[in-house]
């Protein structure tokens, strides 16, 4: 029963658009209707700017955080990245709005957060070294979630390595058209300041 329940709440957590409430409150605009239509952090960068960007990042990132952590205040035993895979399937098929999200970049890292604080900061310099490489925001979280996978086996624990290995996989998945333009070079690259 406590799995049905934290699943719930974290799947429900997950689903708070927050690039949908960032633009409508403080821009009166609907960030589905511009730039790729994603509810995701990336497209509020390029839509709405970097302040918008940052806000929906840190935010999406502690959906996923939260998600793991909430079983701890009530010293529920459950296994916390199980949780945590919720919140990612909230903010990627959200109920609050008409189950279309991003693409769990930020929430997936912010599971990892909640677990092994160290493993993040492997992947967010991951993260950063390739986009400033690169310049493909997609391409950096595909390298990104590759390197979280290899990286957590030097943590020994199985449970992260497999679900490590899940959220790479569907990150890659859902960044499928993106790859997709990669390869026929239409894929916008970001720009530095």
């Amino acid at each position: 029963m406590e799995y049905i329940i934290f699943a719930i709440v974290a799947y429900l957590l997950g689903s708070i658009p927050t690039a949908l409430i960032v633009g409508k409150l403080g821009y009166n605009l609907d960030i589905r209707e511009h730039g790729s239509g994603n509810l995701g952090a990336t497209n509020t960068f390029r839509v709405l700017g970097f302040k918008a960007g940052s806000i929906v990042i840190v935010t999406d990132i502690l959906k996923g955080t939260i998600a793991t952590l909430i079983p701890l205040l009530f010293d529920a035993d459950v296994y916390r990245l199980i949780i945590g895979l919720f919140a990612v399937i909230g903010h990627t098929y959200p109920l609050f709005a008409k189950f279309k999200g991003g693409k769990a970049v930020a929430t997936s890292g912010g599971i990892i957060l909640g677990i092994n604080p160290l493993l993040f900061v492997i992947t967010i310099s991951t993260f950063l070294v390739s986009l400033y490489l690169s310049k493909y925001v997609s391409l950096s979280s595909i390298i990104t979630g590759v390197v979280a996978v290899i990286a957590s086996f030097l943590f020994q624990d199985t449970g992260l390595i497999i679900v490590t290995a899940l959220l790479m996989l569907f990150v890659t998945y859902r960044h499928k058209a993106n790859i997709k333009r990669i390869r026929e070079k239409t894929e916008p690259k970001i720009t530095w300041m």
